[in-house]
């Protein structure tokens, strides 16, 4: 995975605000590059220093093996969910989802304006990156 993808994906990441979340194809969206599971790859080795927890699968399922974790923060950010959450923490049992229709980030222009910035410098480094690659073939 190239280093400018993956900064472009944590720097994207670092605007979701706290109560908030979206998908990994949100994320690739937004950049205009990629999709949900290199976003999904770009999260799982390397999202543990950003609010991680706010990017999760289309269905509202918190990263699996992460869920007691992300529960957690949830809670803490007051981020919409649906199920039996109380019950999963008190005994680790019970289904429960981030209620993406509620929580989905609506950036507002000041974000937009953020993420079109990143989304551009990304673009811009991977042009570079195959042009440069494109000078070095025979």
């Amino acid at each position: 995975m190239r280093t400018e993808y993956v900064e472009a994906v944590l720097a994207l990441v670092e605007l979701v605000p706290a109560g908030s979340a979206v998908a990994y194809g949100d994320v690739a969206e937004l950049l205009g590059s990629g999709g949900p599971r290199q976003v999904g790859s770009v999260m799982s080795h390397y999202g543990s220093a950003v609010p991680w927890w706010r990017v999760l699968r289309a269905n509202g399922l918190a990263p699996e093996g992460h869920e007691a974790e992300a529960l957690r923060h949830y809670l803490q950010e007051g981020t919409p969910l649906r199920g039996e959450h109380l019950d999963y923490l008190r005994t680790g049992e019970g289904r429960w989802r981030v209620d993406l229709t509620a929580a989905r980030w609506a950036p507002d222009e000041d974000c937009f304006d953020r993420i079109d910035a990143i989304a551009e410098q990304l673009e811009r480094r991977l042009h570079r990156l195959s042009v440069a690659d494109d000078g070095m073939s025979v």
